[in-house]
């Protein structure tokens, strides 16, 4: 199980990162635009491409968007994938945005 705490938001470089246990790093890259969050580019190290650490790497994404309470537009099909199993975050979506 990772920790929220160790999710890291880099506006520099527009990404969330989290470091992995063995110096990796795991990143979703992002474009912020007026109140809607594009989430461009998902990057899993190879060491931890299993679905349970994509899945709550995701999930911590999504909770830290969430309380910002702005709208997610994903343009990546792994992120698309991860909205379509997890219903609670479709309604992050802008009106319009179907998945």
């Amino acid at each position: 199980m990772i920790d929220a705490a160790e999710l890291t938001d880099n506006d520099f470089l527009r990404q969330f990162e989290f470091k992995t246990e063995n110096g990796s790093l795991a990143k979703i890259e992002y474009s912020l635009q007026d109140r809607k969050i594009f989430l461009t580019k998902l990057f899993i190290p190879e060491g931890l491409t299993n679905e349970d650490f994509e899945e709550e790497f995701l999930t911590l994404v999504f909770e830290n968007i969430k309380e910002r309470e702005i709208g997610v537009v994903p343009t990546s099909p792994e992120i698309a994938k991860f909205i379509r199993r997890h219903r609670k975050y479709k309604k992050l979506l802008p009106v319009g945005i179907r998945i």
